[in-house]
């Protein structure tokens, strides 16, 4: 029996809230500092950290150098890195987001073939809200100052995003980057709080979507679809995709059973 899909109007419009923004690697204190300004001067309030390599953690009676020069650029948004949850990794990071973009200067194999300007990735989200796609957490991740995102933690990101900048020097101060898209989403979407009341359909987070992305290339792999190899490019791209069609857990389920059908279909044969 198919899965009823949810009507449209039962989809919240995106809001500014929804956006959480994800540093990777962050090694210099001060521009920690300087994300926590920039994000509170464009109201958005949500901060996480992955595996930081800045020493500011001293607690109350005893301020590191580090927390020093944090706190001095944050001014009066210190508040946002304090309540700025830290993770190990980006997988953790991005569990419960159902949109992932990273952002990158850098093409070149394994990496995002596309990717979209701040001001294209803003009208791009537009429009799939104007559509009626479903909208959650949507994660906007800046990788180290010196190295940007690893290879390995774009795959993770449903969608790339760069900002146009003169060839010749396009490497950005990381606040200075963060400015740019926050300003962006901003002039896109409103700043009211978010929220899923009764009756309203919320996307696949992350999490749930990588075990979808599991169940499907699971039961390919067990059809012998993967002999020599490919598999992972294909969780790539099934990454990708579903995280792009922002599916709700009903249609992943639907999905996710119909080739767990093929599979049975294919043994009992």
């Amino acid at each position: 029996m198919a899965a009823a899909i949810p009507p449209r109007d039962s989809f919240l419009p995106m809001r500014l809230s929804d956006f959480v923004i994800i540093l990777v690697r962050p090694s210099e204190p001060g521009n920690v500092g300087a994300v926590c300004r920039v994000m509170m001067n464009m109201g958005l309030a949500k901060l996480r950290l992955v595996a930081p390599e800045i020493d500011a953690d001293a607690g109350a009676d005893t301020m590191t150098a580090d927390e020093a020069a944090l706190r001095a650029r944050a001014v009066h948004a210190a508040g946002i890195w304090e309540a700025a949850p830290v993770f190990s990794g980006l997988t953790e990071a991005v569990a419960d987001c159902t949109l992932v973009i990273g952002t990158t200067r850098r093409r070149g194999r394994g990496r995002k073939p596309v990717t979209l300007s701040p001001r294209e990735l803003a009208d791009w989200l537009t429009q799939r809200t104007e559509q009626g796609t479903p909208t959650g957490k949507t994660a906007l991740v800046f990788g180290n100052e010196r190295t940007g995102l690893e290879t390995a933690e774009l795959a993770q990101c449903h969608l790339a995003s760069h900002i146009d900048a003169e060839s010749s020097f396009p490497s950005l101060n990381l606040s200075h980057a963060v400015q740019i898209y926050c300003y962006e989403l901003r002039g896109a979407f409103p700043p009211a709080p978010s929220a899923y009341p009764a009756g309203h359909h919320e996307p696949l987070s992350f999490a749930e979507a990588e075990g979808l992305v599991a169940a499907v290339t699971g039961s390919l792999a067990s059809l012998g679809f993967y002999r020599h190899r490919g598999r992972t490019e294909q969780e790539t791209l099934f990454r990708d995709l579903i995280g792009r069609a922002a599916l709700t857990k009903t249609e992943a389920r639907y999905l996710g059973d119909i080739f767990a059908k093929a599979l049975r279909l294919a043994k009992r044969d």
